[in-house]
């Protein structure tokens, strides 16, 4: 590897571990904005749909993405050592303690999505906070706000307006410092050291899904299917596949698996799951146990 890049990783390994200071969990990223550190999966047959879950770091290996990224010193230069090549650092958005939310204002679109933004704040009367601004390569802006803890804000493309993607809940931003193939990200002037602004609310609700329509846990399911519900809902990082998976062998188990599938579907949502994940999870489990999902 030329000096360069020797350089260029040590400079993003020093900027990752000063971002870990302030409480943001950090993964190396290569030149293309990628993760740096290939899936350790990568050889292994791909499964047919609905017959396992993705793995999100359970194996205990790097190469998950954004599931590797941590704040720990230790666990980021083991990061870095066995990405060598990295140049660049990602902050994962949605985790404590800050809850990151990423305002990314894309030029790349050929559109103006800083004069979007300001529409948006005057017609729905909020004003965009003063907050960690980061200058992108291409003349764009990320802008860094937090959310309330118990608020799930999912990752988006251009939904709010043209221009205006957005990094929640699974999502990461590149850190100011990276080393790209297209350039170098900063921070902008007098915003370095500053905390994530709080999301205006008004804006945080236009971030939002709609709401989903509400499915109770029916009376035929009982208290023990309420309970398996609550198994799913009581689920953190990293288990959540496996709460899901365990709850709906269960429900099919006893005879309550179909009554039971939209409320665990619901429940795994609010974890953070996506949709397709949880029906895939729940119909690995019916047939698991004999059933047809």
């Amino acid at each position: 590897m030329a000096t360069t890049d020797r350089q260029a990783t040590t400079l993003a390994l020093a900027h990752a571990l000063s971002a870990a200071e302030r409480g943001l969990a950090v993964i190396p990223l290569s030149r293309t904005k990628l993760p740096a550190l290939r899936s350790p999966h990568r050889a292994e047959p791909v499964p047919r749909p609905g017959r396992t879950t993705p793995c999100h770091g359970e194996c205990g290996r790097f190469g998950h993405g954004v599931h590797d990224a941590s704040t720990d010193p230790a666990r980021i230069r083991a990061l870095f050592a066995a990405a060598p090549r990295a140049t660049g650092y990602g902050i994962a958005c949605g985790l404590p303690p800050h809850h990151l939310i990423g305002v990314d204002l894309d030029t790349k679109s050929g559109t103006d999505p800083s004069a979007a933004l300001r529409e948006l704040a005057l017609r729905h009367l909020f004003t965009v906070p003063t907050t960690v601004t980061v200058l992108t390569p291409s003349g764009g802006r990320h802008l860094w706000l937090s959310s309330p803890p118990d608020v799930v804000v999912p990752n988006s493309a251009s939904r709010l307006a043209p221009g205006i993607d957005i990094r929640g809940a699974g999502g990461y931003l590149v850190g100011p410092g990276s080393r790209t193939d297209h350039g170098t990200y900063t921070t902008a002037p007098g915003t370095a050291r500053s905390a994530p602004a709080a999301c205006p609310p008004a804006l945080l609700r236009l971030l939002l899904p709609p709401p989903r329509a509400h499915h109770p846990t029916p009376p035929s399911a009982g208290g023990h299917g309420r309970g398996l519900v609550q198994f799913v809902l009581a689920a953190h990082e990293g288990q959540r596949n496996t709460r899901l998976f365990w709850a709906a062998c269960r429900a099919y188990e006893d005879g309550i698996g179909p009554a039971l599938v939209n409320p665990l579907v619901d429940a795994a949502l609010t974890t953070g799951l996506s949709e397709r994940e949880a029906r895939a999870t729940i119909a690995s489990a019916a047939r698991t146990t004999g059933h047809h999902p």
